[in-house]
């Protein structure tokens, strides 16, 4: 197995739902290419990738979005960590996540997807769990708003003015589980429980 890393942001292909909340994923990954320093390249597995390093001589990564709907993310997971011979527990998903609040980033390896179907088709697609997960909170709906209509909205006015924050922090959280592992990471970024 190589020493390259995975990182895929979960989304769906096109404008309309390019700001979407449940786009957020990709929004950091947007965010990495710019720290790498490159643009996206169509690949044959029905994504855009971009390989570099993190800093200089830092880890090799690939940075990639699926350009499948969220739903069917797993496909091409799956066709990039073959290709590029990467194993799950190097693979990372960059997704939104409903059950943290807005403004609030959590990272684990493997357990359950929550109802989340792109988290799901990847499970399915690598035959295991145990991939990383990078859950960046988009909050739950109001009211008896359905789910799927609040992941397929625009953040709302006031969340736009903190979205930056929340896609730096994610990106600042990825580069810390590739760099220094998941504990360290998860103390950085979990907010500290009051005792």
């Amino acid at each position: 197995m190589s020493e390259t890393w995975l990182i895929v942001g979960l989304g769906n292909p096109g404008a309309e739902y390019a700001h979407n909340r449940h786009n957020v994923g990709q929004m950091v990954l947007d965010e990495l290419a710019h720290r790498v320093g490159g643009g996206f390249k169509s690949h044959k597995s029905r994504a855009q990738v971009l390989e570099g390093r993190l800093g200089i001589g830092g880890p090799r990564v690939v940075l990639a979005k699926p350009m499948s709907y969220m739903n069917v993310s797993g496909g091409p997971v799956s066709a990039l960590a073959k290709f590029y011979d990467v194993e799950p527990a190097r693979v990372i998903a960059v997704h939104d996540e409903i059950d943290i609040p807005f403004n609030t980033i959590k990272l684990k390896i493997g357990g359950g997807e929550g109802g989340h179907n792109g988290l799901r088709d990847i499970s399915k697609a690598l035959a295991t769990k145990d991939y990383l997960r990078v859950r960046v909170g988009v909050g739950r709906p109001p009211g008896r708003m359905d789910t799927a209509d609040f992941v397929l909205r625009d953040f709302a006015t006031s969340e736009k003015k903190e979205l930056p924050f929340l896609i730096d922090e994610a990106a600042d959280a990825v580069e810390a589980l590739v760099r220094e592992g998941l504990l360290s990471a998860q103390q950085k970024f979990h907010p500290a429980k009051a005792q």
